[in-house]
């Protein structure tokens, strides 16, 4: 039920969001929206990596690591001597298809930080072998997700908890970001230094996205208190947040790739540092190995632009599921799988889709062109040598 409501939520939001992101979102500054299409999980255990490597398609065993090793820095009461950056991941089929997605983070540890004096590292009663770690998760599997860790989980020491009413996800985004540390929370007070001294609940900091640096900063934070530096910019609601992806031609959650169907090398998952081919077995390892050692991805998932025959954006036409037709021959070349407004993105066949003779359209809507446009961020290789975008992202 919640899918189907947030799927309809993207195919019917009017007013602002209905304007064509080229002229709306592509030189506004810096945004801040709370996602409520996320929720959070605790995990913890002695076995929390262990159960998490074997699943996972990213190399979890860094989250294990000593802190000691990464960092001589000096602690200072705004920030711990180490911060280890979130990781983005998925949950696969054995088969190799999408099944889940996740953003894990680790919070900072007590002898990362000062202790409540300010004048040192403070004690570590966790140093039994126990690791937490949080993730953000798509809300509307939440319970199907939790249902199939559980039965993963076996004999493993891990405690598996949903904490969306203690913790909420946010995304920092814009042009003219600044820098990703939390060193003040507003209002005067220094929270963030004083919970990096004192241990206190409120020790979270904005990290940038593990993804594109375009993507801006993402992290948790308590439901019970406004994030540090979203005062100075604009907080606003999430469909922007999917305008800025639909931008960059990423997807997120299981309303934008299909569960159970998406294959993740063609949702470029490689290139969002979701997949570690250097860590050992894990659900669905096979297929994507193959795959990618194979070296050819014929389709990927490609920022659309839906325009009439003048070249005009036209908006709230498209839906999810619209098949991307070669105008004239009625080949198919991919299909939309999600739109909002005058934009969205689609996997689409990439040598047809940029192919510089070739024009595109909606099937079943001839009059609705479709340019679809190559992100800065993709890297040359992915391109045969005649072939380049219609616009950039």
């Amino acid at each position: 039920m919640l899918r189907s409501n947030f799927r309809r939520q993207i195919s019917n939001f009017t007013g602002i969001y209905r304007r064509s992101l080229h002229s709306g979102l592509e030189d506004a500054g810096p945004m801040a929206s709370k996602l409520k299409s996320r929720s959070v999980v605790r995990f913890s255990g002695p076995d929390t990596i262990k159960f998490l490597q074997g699943l996972l398609t990213n190399d979890v065993r860094r989250f294990g690591e000593s802190s000691g090793e990464k960092s001589s820095t000096v602690p200072t009461p705004n920030m711990p001597s180490v911060s280890t950056p979130p990781m983005y991941a998925s949950l696969l089929t054995p088969q190799g298809r999408f099944l889940y997605d996740f953003f894990l983070y680790s919070p900072t540890r007590p002898y990362e930080k000062l202790d409540r004096t300010g004048s040192g590292p403070g004690s570590d009663p966790g140093r039994d072998g126990s690791v937490e770690l949080f993730a953000d998760v798509d809300v509307s599997v939440l319970d199907e997700l939790l249902e199939t860790l559980k039965k993963y989980r076996l004999r493993s020491k891990v405690d598996i908890e949903n904490v969306a009413e203690e913790f909420s996800c946010w995304q920092r985004y814009g042009r003219n970001l600044s820098g990703s540390s939390s060193v003040g929370w507003g209002g005067g007070v220094d929270r963030a230094g004083e919970s990096t001294a004192s241990g206190n609940k409120y020790g979270w900091q904005w990290y940038e996205d593990p993804r594109l640096d375009c993507l801006g900063y993402r992290s948790i934070f308590p439901s019970d208190a406004t994030p540090p530096l979203v005062e100075a910019d604009k907080e606003t609601d999430e469909s922007n947040y999917l305008l800025w992806r639909l931008e960059h031609g990423v997807a997120e959650g299981s309303a934008e790739i299909p569960k159970g169907e998406a294959i993740p090398l063609e949702y470029n998952f490689v290139r969002l540092n979701a997949i570690s081919f250097d860590k050992g077995c894990y659900v669905g390892q096979e297929l994507i190995a193959r795959t990618h050692h194979r070296g050819v991805i014929r389709k990927r998932l490609i920022p659309l632009r839906f325009t009439d025959s003048n070249g005009k954006e036209v908006n709230q036409k498209i839906a999810a599921g619209a098949e991307v037709v070669e105008s004239g021959s009625g080949k198919k070349i991919g299909r939309v799988s999600t739109a909002l407004g005058s934009r969205g993105m689609g996997v689409m066949r990439v040598e047809e889709a940029f192919k510089a003779s070739t024009e595109l359209n909606v099937s079943g809507s001839e009059d609705v062109k479709v340019e679809a446009i190559r992100p800065t961020w993709w890297p040359p290789e992915w391109f045969q040598q005649n072939q380049s975008g219609v616009a950039s992202a």
